[in-house]
């Protein structure tokens, strides 16, 4: 019998232990995926791709025990070399080949995209039906990177102020935003729909846990074909208890994304490198009443309001130029939106109940976070849910939650595409979707 006592200590070495653990002139084992191959005559250099970036091998006839042409493009290997230092080579360093072990080699030769061009030029319909072989390119693989980080710091700032992570179900009986965007489906033999946000639960675990956060998808049956729509996307969500106020909800998210922009710097330089990213400063971040910043802009940049209760794309485009202009900066949140524009759940402005104590949170052009302060109170609540003509089915044990005890709390959510998108400086949400699902596109 055998046991299984932990991870498996590994022969073959990554790039940075490459760099940390091993001097020029030793010996060394090293795996991953042909990149390249520059074949010079009698040297060529053979371009590894690891999860850590690329490592450079030299082939030299009479130095290497193998042929050149055992080698393929796309095909995965093992070899052994010798470790030297080569300022030119990615990471400085580079293995001289003597041994070679083909793991697994493509059935077809012929790559569909030039992956190992700096700069994928092709379409992103073509990048998008060779998303698997597009994402091994190395500036596209690095955007995936950056919102593996804007995720894990989304996490790890949450976790560091005392929330829980929770898991909610993405099939129910009612969507929480209601209208027509909801995915329906039948669910044996009785109606159901996809989840267009994890609100119903995140609200009734704030009497549980009193702070809780979730990374999910939520699913949109919006009739967009745009640059900025999906009808599936992430949502990084969470939901506070015992607030004095909506602002404790922006000044939460304003934490994690100084958070989020600290560990880029840190952890992500590499990849913020490839892709030319300037981070935003987030040491504050400018907040406007909605009424108040649609006059601002309408008036500098005589611009006609066309719908006094909600921002249109241009708008959110001239309100973020005038943030940058007035305040310097590239956020901006814009608060108490009118409360025809919110939800049933969103806690209206006592001073003046056409406006919510809710928020958007602009940057660079765009919408990425909507939030606000949520009604607690049960009264008030099932009162809104009558005044507007709704009915209380399928709501039933969300709002039997609120009969017992609710204490005051808001939340949000923050599309994590879009988020990455404005970062990095694309125009398309697709290219920092892994596998985008919109009108049209049902795969890969």
């Amino acid at each position: 019998m055998d046991y299984l006592t932990g991870v498996k200590p590994k022969e073959t070495l990554e790039i940075s232990e490459l760099l940390e653990q091993v001097k020029p002139g030793q010996k060394v084992k090293v795996n991953g995926a042909v990149h390249t191959i520059r074949d010079m005559g009698t040297v060529a250099f053979v371009v590894l791709r690891k999860r850590e970036g690329l490592l450079q091998g030299v082939y030299e006839e009479g130095i290497a025990k193998f042929d050149l042409k055992d080698i393929k493009e796309a095909a995965t290997i093992e070899v052994e070399g010798v470790l030297e230092e080569n300022e030119k080579a990615p990471n400085g360093i580079e293995i001289r080949m003597e041994t070679l072990r083909i793991l697994s080699e493509p059935v077809d030769e012929m790559m569909p995209l030039a992956i190992s061009k700096w700069k994928l030029n092709t379409s992103l319909e073509a990048k998008l039906n060779y998303r698997s072989i597009a994402l091994r390119n190395v500036r596209e693989r690095a955007k995936f990177r950056i919102q593996e980080g804007l995720t894990r710091a989304f996490r790890d700032f949450l976790y560091s102020q005392g929330f829980t992570e929770i898991h909610t179900p993405k099939i129910g009986a009612k969507g929480a935003e209601g209208g027509a965007n909801i995915f329906k489906l039948e669910y044996f033999h009785r109606p159901a729909v996809l989840a267009q946000s994890p609100q119903f639960y995140k609200q009734m675990m704030v009497g549980v846990f009193d702070r809780v956060f979730e990374t999910a998808p939520v699913f949109r049956a919006e009739k967009h074909n745009t640059k900025r729509h999906l009808n599936e996307y992430t949502s990084l969500d969470f939901e506070m208890g015992y607030i004095d106020g909506f602002e404790d909800i922006m000044a939460m998210e304003t934490g994690y994304l100084q958070y989020a922009m600290e560990l880029l710097e840190k952890e992500y330089t590499k990849e913020l490198k490839i892709l030319g990213v300037t981070l935003p400063k987030v040491d504050k971040i400018p907040a406007v009443r909605f009424s108040e910043i649609k006059e601002k802009v309408a008036k500098k940049y005589q611009h006609k309001m066309r719908n006094p209760f909600d921002l249109e794309p241009e708008e959110e485009q001239l309100i973020s130029q005038y943030a940058k202009e007035e305040w310097g900066s590239d956020f901006v949140f814009v608060t108490h939106y009118p409360s025809k524009k919110r939800p049933f759940y969103a806690m209206d402005d006592p001073e003046d109940t056409r406006y919510t104590l809710s928020f958007d949170l602009l940057f660079r052009g765009m919408e990425i976070t909507t939030g606000g302060q949520r009604i607690h109170d049960y009264k008030m609540l099932t009162d809104k849910i009558e005044a507007r003509g709704m009915s209380q089915e399928g709501m039933e044990q969300y709002l039997a939650t609120f009969k017992h005890g609710m204490p005051p709390h808001g939340g949000i959510g923050i599309g994590l595409e879009r988020l990455t998108m404005k970062l990095i400086g694309e125009d398309n949400v697709r290219e920092t979707t892994l596998f985008p699902r919109d009108l049209s596109r049902l795969e890969p």
